[in-house]
């Protein structure tokens, strides 16, 4: 049985697959593909998952197949289905207060408007769960942040986000293996 879930925010389907909502998703898909796992769909989960280990942590890796605004229910599946509770759960997600390229690791906080962390902290019950958060940036000329989280990155944001869905990726590694404080020490910029 799995130590950690660790859920990668995102919208479900190849249409969203690049945009700036679903770096959590892409994170989570980078850190399964190094360690040669394959998702495995949980239809009744809402979810695909795979097994990994983090060292000496046997953590299950998953991706919602909700839309971001019903993620809680994924959540919650799957953390009853892996008998865990939220203070071993590490979500992965844009951050609107972020520049492209910065991350910062914490635990607990409001949700700040997002909604799948506003639908995960009313479906646990709790905000008490740890967050790697990657930085998409405030939106210019959109008028609407909707618009702005539901656009792919521009070629020259394509090329930092690669870099840093890598080291988001080496950071939750950090956090299950060497915990929140040495994590925010090495990672957040």
């Amino acid at each position: 049985m799995a130590a950690w879930l660790v859920v990668g925010l995102g919208n479900p389907g190849a249409g969203y697959a690049h945009n700036r909502h679903n770096v959590g998703a892409a994170t989570v898909d980078a850190l399964a593909r190094r360690a040669s796992a394959a998702f495995k769909p949980r239809r009744l989960l809402r979810a695909a998952t795979a097994d990994i280990r983090l060292g000496a942590e046997r953590v299950t890796l998953a991706t919602t197949r909700v839309y971001m605004n019903e993620s809680g229910l994924a959540v919650r599946a799957l953390l009853a289905d892996l008998r865990l509770k939220p203070d071993h759960l590490v979500v992965v997600h844009d951050e609107l207060d972020l520049e492209p390229g910065q991350l910062r690791v914490k635990l607990g906080g409001g949700d700040n408007g997002h909604n799948g962390l506003k639908s995960i902290r009313a479906m646990t019950g709790t905000g008490e769960f740890y967050r790697v958060r990657l930085g998409i940036g405030r939106p210019g000329g959109y008028p609407d942040v909707v618009d702005w989280v539901l656009t792919d990155f521009t070629p020259a944001d394509r090329e930092v986000m690669k870099t840093v869905v890598v080291r988001a990726g080496e950071a939750v590694e950090s956090l299950v293996t060497a915990g929140l404080e040495a994590t925010q020490s090495r990672y957040n910029s």
